[in-house]
């Protein structure tokens, strides 16, 4: 399953600050009709990521009834991107 999400920067401040990008509601919505079958558990489903030319594994951690993608600081020092940067990813997860 592919899934094209575009969205702001965010980052998160807590005991391990990291940089995250929201699922829309509607894409948070088809994760979650195939999220039991692909968590490797604490609702974390994993993924790849692409973000310009750069690519890489992590997992989606679920937010406030939704999922947000984490940025690996790798990525972002290669495409250039900062926090409230606008960005397009292709998410992949293997159902």
């Amino acid at each position: 399953m592919e899934l094209k999400v575009t969205g702001p920067v965010f980052e998160w401040r807590g005991p391990a600050p990291h940089h995250f990008v929201a699922l829309p509601e509607d894409d948070a919505a088809v994760v979650a009709d195939v999220a039991a079958a692909v968590t490797y558990g604490w609702g974390m489903i994993p993924v790849a990521v692409r973000m310009g030319g750069t690519r890489w594994t992590t997992a989606l951690w679920p937010r406030d009834g939704s999922y947000v993608v984490p940025l690996k600081l790798a990525a972002r020092r290669a495409e250039g991107v900062a926090t409230g940067d606008v960005v397009d990813l292709v998410v992949t997860i293997d159902v």
